[in-house]
């Protein structure tokens, strides 16, 4: 079940994300990632939940939250068409299994009904992710070496996306 959410269930999503990075996802964070760390940053983001200017969904199987995205709405009066999908996370439990996919297609929808016709996104070139996102129709723009660290603080190069929404 994909719901938005109205706070970040923090504790639950920094399992997700401790998962995400352990598993090797470049997601903006290196190791060791340590759990409270992680709570304290899903914690920061509830005045831009609440606020509006940050969308949030979680995933839920059986009532526990396997998953996550959110849409990082722009605020800059010639921007408010566009926003950024950012920290699709899935745990390693749960994937194979469409919740990736069930995320960002909701994230699509409700962006379009917010006003957002245009979206961005920037991934690891040849993650998982990479494939999940062109395989959802997103347009790869370009890739820049060495934009991020992986997990391990390695240099990784990254490829930009966009998809114009209805």
């Amino acid at each position: 079940m994909i719901e938005r959410v109205a706070a970040p269930p923090a504790e639950d999503l920094a399992d997700v994300l401790v998962d995400a990075v352990e598993g090797g996802a470049s997601v903006g964070f290196v190791l060791p990632l340590d759990r409270a760390d992680a709570v304290s940053w899903w914690e920061g983001l509830a005045p831009a939940v609440a606020d509006g200017s940050l969308l949030l969904w979680v995933a839920r199987v059986d009532g526990e939250v396997v998953g996550t995205v959110q849409v990082r709405l722009a605020t800059l009066p010639n921007a408010r068409h566009r926003g950024e999908l950012a920290k699709l996370l899935v745990h390693r439990s749960a994937r194979g299994r469409g919740v990736a996919r069930a995320l960002v297609r909701a994230a699509e929808r409700e962006a379009a009904a917010a006003g957002v016709t245009l979206l961005v996104l920037d991934t690891e070139t040849g993650s998982p992710a990479h494939s999940v996102y062109a395989h959802l129709g997103w347009t790869e723009v370009g890739t820049i070496p060495d934009y991020a660290l992986d997990p391990e603080a390695k240099p990784r190069p990254t490829t930009i996306f966009y998809k114009r929404i209805p």
